[in-house]
């Protein structure tokens, strides 16, 4: 699917651990426009749950795709609204 999603920035949260990687996406989110996409770089496991439930539970945003790459993680939320 991540071959048909076009991303507009790639956020790095590289070794970062919970919370960081869902305040860090919030932030960068925040700073796009309506229908860009950004790309989360992760290597906590966690942030499959977390970024997850943000997405979730927030309005004007969609978790296009999330992809498990040996200990890297990726993300792709669209912001909605």
């Amino acid at each position: 699917m991540t071959d048909a999603i076009d991303v507009t920035e790639t956020l790095d949260v590289k070794g970062a651990s919970c919370p960081m990687p869902v305040v860090k996406t919030k932030s960068a989110i925040d700073d796009l426009a309506e229908g860009e996409v950004l790309e989360v770089l992760a290597t906590d496991s966690g942030s499959m749950s977390d970024i997850d439930g943000w997405a979730s539970g927030t309005d004007g945003v969609s978790l296009l795709d999330q992809i498990e790459d040996g200990d890297l993680y990726k993300h792709y939320v669209e912001k909605t609204a």
